[in-house]
């Protein structure tokens, strides 16, 4: 069946920033999308199209990206008479429309917005829920694989006004049996880690950020992991959590080297360390605590320190802004041995077939991937589906608090419920990379 109508607008994101979300009409009714959008981004993604114009939400609107889905994508879509069903053709029609390497002309913002909403139609189309559609689109055969959310429970860099460097520390509930009982651990420990940083630092160090996390005032990783393992033990859940980074240290990078103090305008050149040292450092943590994945240790260029770290370490070392989600990228990585996994951001590349296919590209070298929201987010919840699709076994969308970030997690909730008696599995940890070592879950 093909498309009858498209129609765009602007709405607003988490943030209260606009963002795009796209109408599409089939016989079979109307399927709705909305595209999430990043703070942190990587120099390397494909482009979100802004107005620009300062004069109108602070330069962020995105009615040009609105006015080439209404004027651009949604007619020549109609034109082609190409079935909702046909994905992978849909989406290299999209990108032919814009023409660029990096999705500039018409904006990866305006693409998506089209690309999820088709994945929609084409589900309602074949009468079958969007995980079993994408997942038919992927060549991946059940039974499903249920991810282990990754729940981003402190916060710092960019994210938070305290003097911590590194982004995101994050609860990883591995020895759960089911994704049900990943939703009680996360929840008890983050109501748990709320008391403990509540009692330390006062009840505003308590106030959520943009992904639902705590941004205490620590003076550093080793504060946050302490609070971390506080609030983790006076949950009762030391054998069933582990932990996960998200240094974001392209935010920190300057000449060559890394500022653990970037917050501050007048941090010490003097005392700026070299990746060698930052790589220390984390080997350090890991001894430590139970850390099982980092998330952009070093800079998105920083190739060497990427290489050096991955071959010494018996952890997954993730590419954010290192891979943007783009196989070009991602195929350089594998070539220099540069990590050995992929965080899934499906805005950094633009549509849903060429997220596949950067999944596949890096599980074809044995690579874990965590499928992941970005910060200013919608209610949409394409990324539920993406996960159970592939079977990746890792997500990443937020502490267990703001509806536009459990709002995924609920969805995976009704996928579970949806699949019990079908042979589908919680993934635990077995969707992780360690070292040299392939995730368990591609062993199969």
């Amino acid at each position: 069946m093909s498309v009858t109508k498209v129609h765009a607008r602007q709405i607003f994101d988490s943030r209260g920033n606009p963002t795009v979300e796209v109408d599409l009409y089939t016989e079979r009714g109307r399927f709705r999308a909305a595209v999430p959008s990043g703070a942190s981004t990587g120099i390397h993604e494909a482009v979100e199209l802004r107005d620009g114009d300062k004069a109108n939400y602070v330069g962020k609107g995105v009615l040009k990206a609105v006015a080439n889905v209404n004027d651009i994508l949604g007619p020549e879509l109609i034109k082609s008479g190409l079935k909702v069903t046909q994905q992978k053709d849909i989406d290299d029609f999209l990108i032919k429309l814009d023409g660029t390497p990096n999705k500039g002309k018409l904006g990866a913002n305006a693409i998506l917005g089209v690309s999820i909403a088709v994945v929609e139609a084409g589900a309602a189309e074949k009468g079958v829920p969007v995980y079993q559609h994408l997942a038919e689109l992927a060549g991946v055969k059940p039974p499903y694989v249920l991810p282990c959310p990754a729940f981003n429970v402190i916060n710092g860099g960019s994210h938070a006004g305290n003097k911590l460097a590194f982004q995101e520390f994050m609860l990883l509930p591995t020895g759960a049996s089911t994704f049900t009982e990943a939703m009680k651990i996360g929840t008890e420990t983050y109501h748990t880690l709320k008391k403990v940083i509540s009692a330390k630092y006062g009840i505003d160090a308590v106030n959520v950020g943009d992904e639902g996390g705590f941004a205490p005032n620590v003076s550093g990783a080793d504060e946050a992991l302490e609070l971390l393992s506080e609030a983790i033990k006076k949950a009762g859940y030391e054998d069933q959590i582990k932990i996960a980074l998200d240094v974001a240290s392209s935010e920190f990078y300057k000449d060559g080297k890394y500022d653990l103090d970037f917050k501050n305008p007048n941090s010490d050149p003097q005392k700026y360390i070299s990746g060698t040292e930052l790589a220390e450092l984390y080997l350090s943590y890991c001894s430590k605590y139970p850390i099982v994945s980092i998330e952009d240790p070093f800079d998105q260029d920083d190739w060497e320190a990427w290489a050096h770290f991955t071959k010494r370490s018996s952890v997954q070392i993730v590419g954010d802004d290192l891979t943007v989600t783009n196989p070009l990228r991602i195929r350089t990585a594998i070539e220099k041995k540069a990590c050995n996994g992929l965080l899934l951001k499906i805005n950094q590349i633009g549509t849903i077939s060429e997220s596949i296919q950067a999944a596949q590209l890096s599980q074809s070298d044995g690579w874990g991937v965590m499928v992941s929201h970005r910060s200013g987010e919608t209610e949409n919840t394409i990324i539920a589906d993406l996960v159970v699709a592939l079977g990746t076994g890792q997500i990443k969308t937020g502490a267990p608090a703001r509806s536009e970030r459990v709002a995924k997690y609920n969805a995976l909730l009704r996928i579970e419920e949806e699949t019990v008696g079908s042979g589908a599995t919680y993934a635990g940890g077995k969707g992780l990379a360690r070292g040299l070592e392939a995730p368990a879950l591609l062993k199969k």
